[in-house]
C-alpha cells in the first residue's frame, strides 16, 4: 500500500511539473505575441502623424482639395479608433482603408511639382515609407508568433492546460486591401491598368516591337581558291617510217 501511495504520488509530482511546464511555455509565447503587437502599435501611431502632417503640407499648395483632405483625415479618425480597440482585424481594415485615401492624396501632389520639389514634403515621404516597411516587418514576426501560440492551443496535449487556464488563440493582423496588390512593374509606355497587369520587358519601336531584334550577321564568304589540275601532255604522233623497199630483181 505504501509503495503503491508513493508511486501515485510521484505521478502527481510528475504531473504537476509537467502542466506548470506547459504552462510557461503558453505563457511565454503569449507574452511574445503581446510584444510584438506592442511594437506594430508604435509604427502604427507613428504613421498616423506623419500622414497627418502630410496633410498639413499639400494643403499649402492645393488647398482647394478639400474633398481629398477630408477623405483622408476621415480615414486617419478611423484608423486611430479602431488602434484603441486593440482588435487586429479591425485595425487592418482601417488602415486599408486609410491607405487608398492616402493614394488619392499623393495623386493630388503629383499635380504639383513645387509641391514634390518640397524639402518638407519629401522627408515626410521618405519618414512614411520607413515606417511602412517598418510596419510590414513587425507585422510578420507578430503573425508568425501568433502561429506559434496558436498551434500549441490547437495540439494535445498542450490544449488541456491552456483550456485549464484560459488560455486562447490569438487573431492574425492580416493585410486587406491595397496592402494585398500585387508591385505593378511596366518599362513600357503606359502604366498598368489593373492588378492582373504582367510584368513587361521594354517597348521596341517599328514593327517588330512584339519581338526581339536579332542582329542579322552575315558570314563573310570564303572563296575557295580554284587550283589548276595541269593538263596531260598529249605525246606527239611519231612520223611512221616506211618499211624499206625489197630491192628490184635486175632485168635480164
Amino acid at each position: 500500500m505504501t509503495i503503491a501511495l508513493l508511486v501515485l504520488l510521484g505521478l502527481i509530482v510528475l504531473a504537476a511539473l509537467w502542466a506548470v511546464g506547459v504552462y510557461n511555455g503558453l505563457m511565454k509565447t503569449r507574452n511574445l505575441v503581446q510584444e510584438a503587437w506592442a511594437q506594430i502599435d508604435t509604427e502604427l501611431k507613428r504613421r498616423h502623424d506623419l500622414i497627418g502632417n502630410l496633410v498639413e503640407t499639400v494643403k499649402g499648395y492645393a488647398a482647394h482639395e478639400r474633398g481629398t483632405f477630408e477623405e483622408v483625415t476621415r480615414a486617419r479618425s478611423g484608423a486611430v479608433a479602431a488602434q484603441q480597440g486593440g482588435n487586429p482585424a479591425e485595425v487592418a481594415q482601417a488602415e486599408a482603408q486609410l491607405t487608398q485615401a492616402l493614394v488619392r492624396l499623393n495623386a493630388v501632389a503629383e499635380a504639383y511639382p513645387d509641391l514634390k520639389a518640397n524639402q518638407n514634403f519629401m522627408a515626410l515621404q521618405q519618414e512614411l515609407t520607413g515606417t511602412e516597411d517598418r510596419i510590414a516587418s513587425a507585422r510578420r514576426y507578430y503573425n508568425a508568433t501568433v502561429r506559434d501560440l496558436n498551434t500549441k492551443v490547437d495540439t494535445v496535449p498542450t490544449n488541456f492546460v491552456a483550456g485549464m487556464f484560459g488560455v486562447k488563440k490569438a487573431e492574425y493582423f492580416e493585410a486587406e486591401g491595397v496592402d494585398r496588390d500585387p508591385v505593378k512593374v511596366d518599362f513600357g509606355q503606359g502604366g498598368g491598368t489593373g492588378p492582373q497587369d504582367q510584368v513587361r520587358g521594354p517597348v521596341l519601336d517599328g514593327p517588330m516591337s512584339d519581338q526581339a531584334r536579332q542582329p542579322q550577321v552575315e558570314a563573310p564568304q570564303v572563296q575557295q581558291p580554284q587550283v589548276q589540275q595541269p593538263q596531260a601532255e598529249q605525246p606527239q604522233a611519231q612520223p611512221q617510217q616506211q618499211p624499206p623497199a625489197e630491192d628490184q630483181q635486175p632485168q635480164a
